[in-house]
């Protein structure tokens, strides 16, 4: 693939002035924490907000100190470890919470305390049994309490864009005089639209008293899929600070994706003219990775930015225009979010063009007649696998069967763990040429175990350089699938199986490699003739 280079406004963040910052609001650790499925221990809240501060976020919200003893301890944990962003507490327009969240972000270098109280009708008179007066007293008292406590003080107005226009912008104009320093206006419900929330952060900016004296702020939740879309808008009618998620998770569908939000400023600066975030966004990918691992929750392969598919072509029509410029279907390089490259993906819609690709990084240049006749058998195998591999390419290469197996075969497996001491695996390999060859390793589990014995039966020498295990479907019974890379005599190659023993499967795996492996040692690249039919 040719490496051009990215149209000038989808590189890198260009210098701005301060005024045009948008703030990254990120409580992943707060609102996507409270989401089902998504709950994380102390520790694993710590190594999640050291990546997040690394990312370069300008708030952290921590979580919500007064919701239980745990929470108030890693509020407290993070805010005496971290450097770097503003870390945020979350508390009701109650004294205790208020009190709370000082008291457990007092160890930061900076803090700020985040209350928020219902605005809307529906939650006035059902949830709150409360007159608009008594809201704004309540509000104000809170806002006040918060701030002789921190110098930095943040409202929300819970169900604000399902709140009465003149009775929003009334409570903003109070809580800005009892020393607000930030104002924001949640779509708490996912409900509205980005015209509306558009023209809504124009007239609020138009008619709150001491509007100039603050930051406006947007939080949008995914309802109706357009957290991202009214969280842009709202930017765009001059909200300077986004609350945001990794991933978007958070409650219900979720909260606006921090990735989307981050790239779509970027690589739309025509729309978003001078404005700029300050996240290092080729951090994007792996903070996007820890999060799912932390939480056993896996990205959708289409999630935008940073799901599998993101950077992934399979379309012939695609891997042409890839292979001729990448900017024809790629509005963004992969390098600027983490991702190593792109990648074409081989299946039943690819065309001859990334075939040929494939097969000339594999060492094998192909004149035309004999690729007409590699791709005659690729669609054939294609028409029967979600992806043709490396191992695939090259068994039809060299003419052989790419779906008989060997010479290798796994024909004895067992392998054990215990609590406290390491693991032990035993197999027996079976050759076509009628070797059999058992052997037995420990390992650090069953799976390293036994691939350590697998390795030592089939002789060859190769690191294991990653590994990867996922559930293809549900339940007790789930298959998984296990994918291996490692590195050959510097040559990377991979191999991956699928059982519901994940044991299995990864022997297997890496018995694909071993068997791919022989067929190099055995077999010379094919010439540009020298193709079986």
């Amino acid at each position: 693939m040719h490496s051009d280079p990215a149209p000038a406004e989808t590189t890198r963040d260009k210098p701005a002035n301060a005024d045009d910052r948008v703030l990254i609001f990120d409580t992943t650790l707060r609102d996507g924490e409270q989401a089902p499925g998504f709950s994380m221990s102390r520790t694993q809240k710590l190594r999640m907000a050291q990546a997040l501060a690394d990312l370069g976020v300008d708030i952290l919200e921590a979580g919500f100190p007064q919701a239980s003893a745990d929470d108030f301890a890693s509020v407290k944990a993070i805010a005496a470890t971290l450097r770097g962003p503003r870390i945020c507490g979350l508390a009701r327009c109650q004294q205790p919470d208020i009190e709370s969240v000082a008291r457990a972000i007092e160890p930061a270098q900076k803090g700020r305390i985040h209350v928020f109280l219902a605005t809307s009708p529906l939650h006035r008179e059902f949830k709150l049994q409360m007159s608009r007066q008594q809201v704004i007293d309540t509000a104000v008292a809170a806002v006040r309490r918060a701030r002789s406590l921190c110098e930095d003080v943040e409202f929300s107005a819970e169900d604000a864009m399902r709140t009465e226009p003149d009775f929003l912008a009334e409570v903003f104009s109070a809580v800005i005089e009892a020393g607000a320093g930030t104002v924001n206006v949640p779509d708490t419900v996912g409900y509205t639209t980005p015209v509306e929330i558009a023209e809504r952060f124009t007239w609020l900016r138009a008619h709150v008293r001491g509007a100039d004296k603050v930051v406006f702020s947007a939080h949008c939740h995914d309802d109706l899929g357009m957290a991202v879309a009214n969280s842009l808008a709202a930017i765009s009618a001059g909200a300077r600070q986004v609350e945001c998620t990794i991933n978007g998770i958070g409650e219900r569908a979720g909260n606006a994706a921090l990735e989307e939000l981050v790239m779509a400023l970027r690589v739309r600066s025509d729309r978003f003219p001078g404005l700029h975030a300050g996240i290092r966004s080729q951090r994007l990918h792996a903070t996007a990775r820890l999060l799912a691992q932390i939480t056993g929750q896996p990205i959708a392969r289409n999630k935008a930015i940073i799901g599998d598919n993101a950077f992934a072509h399979e379309s012939g029509i695609h891997q042409h225009g890839m292979l001729k410029h990448r900017g024809t279907y790629e509005i963004m390089h992969a390098e600027d979010v983490g991702v190593s490259k792109s990648q074409l993906v081989l299946g039943k819609h690819s065309g001859r063009h990334a075939l040929r690709e494939r097969l000339s990084a594999l060492g094998h240049d192909l004149d035309d007649a004999a690729l007409d006749k590699v791709f005659t058998r690729f669609k054939a195998l294609a028409d029967k696998k979600r992806e043709v591999f490396d191992a695939d390419i090259e068994a039809m290469a060299v003419g052989r069967d790419p779906e008989a197996a060997g010479p290798w075969q796994l024909s004895h497996l067992h392998a054990t763990s215990h609590i406290g001491s390491s693991a032990s695996a035993s197999v027996r390999l079976t050759h076509e040429d009628g070797r059999v060859v058992s052997e037995a390793a420990i390992g650090d589990g069953p799976v390293d175990a036994v691939l350590r014995a697998v390795t030592r039966a089939v002789g060859h020498d190769f690191s294991v350089d990653e590994f990867h295990i996922r559930a293809l479907s549900e339940g007790g019974d789930a298959q998984g699938q296990a994918a291996i890379r490692v590195i050959h005599e510097g040559r990377e190659l991979r191999g991956q199986s699928v059982s519901t023993d994940i044991v299995e499967a990864a022997a297997n795996a890496i018995l694909e490699i071993a068997n791919r492996i022989e067929h190099l040692h055995a077999e010379t690249p094919v010439s540009t003739t020298a193709i079986a039919g």
